[in-house]
């Protein structure tokens, strides 16, 4: 297994500083340690609070780190880069490369249509607009998103409409990992089931995939290998 892991963490440590309360230092991960590999589901488990969503930012550059290594790479003949150590126009590079990202909430972009904003990272990956446009189209009819939202913005749409968008414009790409933080939250039952099988695909054609996934029923679907972030709590540690 070790010659495919596309995304190892590597005593990685986080911490906050509030500056509204004094500057009090808020502890949130300690030391966490673990690898995904190619074709893998990662789940991070644990109660609210411990740090799962932050796992997350910090691999996809959002947060920085303290302490430790976030090393990934594009396929297994590439070397490892580390994300703590590059700079910010290579963590945005990387993005576009390596590291997909669906996280809980679409920032919607005014007066951008739904199926444009799921065709954004397609054309920023060179695709052409008519083929990046059926695309978007393709996986918003699969989300079973109404036919009459595609060329609307999805700032008035619902929760779940919201999602489905933020899901499609995940998915459209085809980064070798891709990072999952509560996609199916907002979802009902059929869409739910869409989007695990969704996620199935990607991991067969050999992507890594890291999430956090609430649900009981979506988490023994997938059967990925659980990561507890509870042990590498530091707020846990501190109390």
């Amino acid at each position: 297994m070790s010659e495919r892991i596309l995304l190892r963490l590597d005593n990685v440590s986080k911490s906050f500083t509030n500056h509204l309360r004094g500057a009090v230092h808020l502890p949130v991960v300690d030391k966490v340690g673990f690898d995904v590999a190619a074709g893998e589901i990662v789940i991070l488990g644990g109660p609210s609070g411990v740090g799962k969503s932050s796992i997350l930012r910090m691999i996809y550059g959002n947060y920085g780190i303290e302490f430790g290594k976030i090393l990934m790479r594009s396929s297994l003949d590439s070397q490892f880069v580390d994300l703590a150590a590059v700079s910010p126009r290579e963590v945005i590079a990387l993005r576009r490369s390596t590291i997909g990202y669906v996280s809980q909430f679409l920032r919607a972009i005014p007066r951008v249509s739904a199926i444009d904003v799921v065709a954004q990272p397609l054309r920023e990956r060179g695709t052409n607009a008519d083929e990046a446009r059926d695309l978007a189209r393709a996986l918003l009819t699969r989300l079973n998103l109404p036919k009459a939202l595609f060329e609307l913005p999805p700032a008035t749409f619902s929760g779940g409409e919201k999602q489905r968008v933020n899901i499609a414009r995940g998915f459209a790409t085809s980064h070798p990992i891709l990072l999952l933080d509560e996609p199916t939250a907002s979802l009902d039952a059929e869409n739910r089931a869409v989007v695990c099988a969704m996620i199935e695909e990607k991991r067969e054609n050999g992507t890594a995939i890291l999430g956090i996934f609430h649900d009981e029923e979506v988490r023994d679907r997938l059967g990925g290998r659980i990561v507890d972030v509870s042990t590498f709590s530091a707020r846990k540690a501190a109390a």
